[in-house]
């Protein structure tokens, strides 16, 4: 088995509890024990609603917030050691693009330097001062060199989103994370910026972790997808398979609250997704989506202890007690 780009093993992240009625020194368990494997040249969704943990895991991954416990590694480096020892190498391996990359760029800057600084950060830029890499990033991502003048404020937003991108790329990357990267713009421009990660990921054999609530633009990307509930991932595998034969009643829920990509054969599902609950409430011990699953055979182990994330069959795996007594879709 080829060695993974990244591989991320039981991830804990908590933080501390600032709800009111809260303890002193209580703390939010954010993400719980959430496993991911991306190859080279793979894309992989993240998809789950507000509140289930998809940023904070983005955050862990690029450093931000710390870990309470598992490992990250990148091509077989431990990614935490690293991190430790040499921030800056560590930082190298992984790099983010934004949801909104106007907030990440300096508006005094032109892009040109925007550019130059990344690379002079991390020891790349050259005789030539940057300007050869400059202009083959510009081009990579699709933009004329001249843009290399221009300030933010006169791009479009899906030209400040191939700034961002060419900005992460110029550190060589093994892994971006791109977290919500085209919610923002409009369908027209979705398609296009889609289109080059796409191009990206087979050129440069960059590994993908697309973090997204729209679950048309994992399905057109992603060769893999894991749904991520209050913390936990509740199903993963290939994304074809769970699109058409999702396993987890979350997941069956989440692909029947979006219109275009409906279950077949399934009635629309009335309770309206949209923020998890705190991941704390109600049966802590239990299945995260216990409060509010509808499968009939639900019972009393559902609320008192939590199912494993468990195979099922050709890689999808699901954490569900009652995963065999699932309606199959078109059944």
């Amino acid at each position: 088995m080829t060695t993974p780009a990244l591989e991320v093993r039981g991830l804990h992240v908590s933080y501390p509890d600032r709800r009111r009625g809260a303890s002193a020194g209580t703390r939010f368990p954010a993400v719980q024990g959430v496993d991911l494997r991306i190859d080279a040249g793979e894309a992989v969704g993240l998809v789950g609603e507000s509140g289930s943990g998809k940023s904070t895991i983005a955050r862990a991954l690029v450093g931000v917030a710390d870990l309470d416990s598992g490992s990250i590694t990148c091509r077989g480096d431990d990614l935490i050691g690293l991190r430790r020892r040499n921030p800056g190498a560590a930082a190298r391996r992984v790099q983010m693009v934004f949801q909104d990359v106007s907030g990440a760029l300096d508006p005094r800057q032109r892009i040109g330097a925007a550019l130059r600084e990344a690379l002079s950060l991390h020891g790349l830029l050259g005789d030539d001062g940057g300007e050869a890499r400059i202009a083959s990033l510009l081009d990579e991502v699709g933009l004329p060199h001249s843009f290399a003048e221009r300030y933010p404020h006169r791009l479009s937003g899906g030209q400040r989103q191939r700034v961002g991108i060419a900005r992460a790329l110029a550190v060589e990357p093994d892994v971006l994370v791109l977290d919500e990267p085209v919610s923002a713009l409009d369908v027209s421009v979705q398609a296009h910026i889609l289109g080059l990660l796409d191009r990206l990921r087979m050129e440069r054999e960059v590994a993908l972790l697309l973090i997204a609530h729209d679950l048309g633009v994992v399905r057109n990307v992603c060769r893999n997808v894991a749904v991520l509930y209050r913390g936990r991932v509740v199903e993963s595998g290939p994304t074809e398979t769970l699109f058409s034969d999702p396993r987890h009643p979350y997941t069956r829920d989440l692909l029947r609250s979006v219109p275009r990509v409906a279950v077949t054969g399934e009635p629309p599902f009335a309770y309206p997704l949209g923020d998890s609950e705190p991941v704390g409430s109600e049966h802590p011990d239990g299945c995260p989506y216990a409060s509010r699953c509808t499968h009939p055979g639900r019972d009393g182990r559902c609320e008192r202890e939590a199912p494993p994330l468990g195979v099922v069959e050709h890689g999808h795996s699901v954490a569900c007690w009652r995963e065999g007594e699932q309606p199959r879709s078109g059944a």
